[in-house]
């Protein structure tokens, strides 16, 4: 048949981009990295450190993805030469579909994997932090705030991927005013850092009795987790702090002590907030490398020569600003405004598929489109 002849040629000619992938990737070094970290790991006095402990066995099982993940890519290529060539001895065109859904499935993983290696900013690889604010609308936009949280939990999950509630404050009727989180693993700010901006919902709100068409926006903030090797110089008089009680979510009690931190940055107006510890003085550290984190990635974003330059947040929750729209009526369909990508499957990208979103994105970068 034609088309397996044409599926055999197209991925004899992928041959190149598949070994070009595994240079990119430095897989080697990347193997040998592992076996000294598993070497490490191996030592009886390993686990005395439980906090380094934990971060090299999180290491160890990001590295193990990346060179499982570029191994089930060359397992699929292999597989799809393999049964080209079965089929064309047997001449059996039952095999059509199988064959096209998994050459389908190493052309997306293929595309997804190269667009990894272009994660080569210098905090591309760090974790990440998102921040949720509700825009204007009341309880509609604090559901809207609700579903997005849900939606980025979601997706770290399907990446393997730790998430860590820093800050929540519910909604007065429902949803959540704002929430900060804290997402662990691998190029995990490299991936999320296009999330950043406003989100637009179009739907009939579940909250209106006439049944009428609702338009909410929120706001996600996406920073990178810096460590305290970075400095970056705050002084004292440029903060305020305020402490109150931490809260979870749908209310429940964290702590009945005024342990939570919140601290404003003076000069530029930025607010970050902790909750997660369980003194008021690691609350505050953690707020401070919030705030930290938050003015490296606003200088780098803006790409201002100092961190002083800072004016404070230009983003407005509102029409006009927004990154994103989700549209549940009168059709169904998410669309990214800045790379035209959109899915129909509404459903989905709110349970976490958003990957098509932020390879767009990615790929867009790279060729300078935006």
């Amino acid at each position: 048949m034609l088309q397996y002849d044409e599926i055999r040629i197209e991925f004899e000619n992928l041959a190149p981009q598949l070994k070009e992938l595994e240079s990119a990737l430095n897989l080697q070094s990347v193997r040998d990295e592992v076996a000294t970290l598993e070497e490490q790991s191996a030592q009886p006095d390993f686990w005395n450190d439980v906090e380094n402990s934990q971060k090299v066995s999180q290491k160890i099982g990001e590295l193990k993805n990346v060179i499982a993940s570029y191994e089930k890519l060359k397992e699929n290529y292999d597989d799809v030469l393999t049964m080209v060539e079965l089929a064309q001895e047997e001449d059996d065109e039952s095999m059509l579909p199988e064959i096209e859904e998994l050459a389908q499935q190493f052309r997306t993983d293929l595309e997804a994997q190269k667009l990894a290696t272009l994660l080569s900013g210098e905090f591309d690889n760090n974790n990440a932090i998102l921040t949720f604010h509700a825009g204007a609308g009341g309880t509609e936009a604090q559901d809207w705030v609700e579903m997005l949280y849900r939606m980025y939990n979601h997706w770290a999950e399907r990446h393997g991927m730790k998430v860590t509630v820093l800050d929540y404050l519910d909604g007065e009727e429902a949803g959540i005013k704002s929430a900060s989180i804290l997402i662990e693993g691998r190029n995990a700010y490299g991936y999320l850092k296009s999330e950043h901006g406003v989100h637009r919902l179009v739907r009939v709100s579940p909250f209106d009795s006439s049944g009428r068409r609702h338009t909410s926006f929120a706001s996600l903030e996406v920073m990178p987790e810096i460590d305290d090797n970075i400095d970056v110089e705050i002084s004292e008089d440029e903060i305020e702090m305020q402490v109150y009680r931490a809260s979870g979510a749908g209310g429940q009690k964290v702590n009945k002590t005024s342990s939570a931190v919140r601290i404003t940055h003076i000069p530029t107006g930025i607010v970050c907030a902790c909750q997660t510890e369980r003194s008021q003085h690691q609350n505050k550290e953690y707020a401070l490398r919030m705030l930290k984190s938050k003015l490296i990635e606003i200088k780098e974003r803006e790409h201002l020569d100092k961190i002083s330059d800072i004016k404070g947040e230009q983003l407005q929750i509102a029409w006009g600003a927004q990154i994103r729209s989700y549209v549940f009526m009168p059709y169904t369909m998410a669309k990214d405004h800045r790379t035209s990508y959109e899915m129909g499957n509404i459903t989905a990208v709110m349970d976490g598929d958003i990957d098509g979103f932020i390879n767009a994105y990615l790929k867009a970068k790279s060729l300078g489109q935006i």
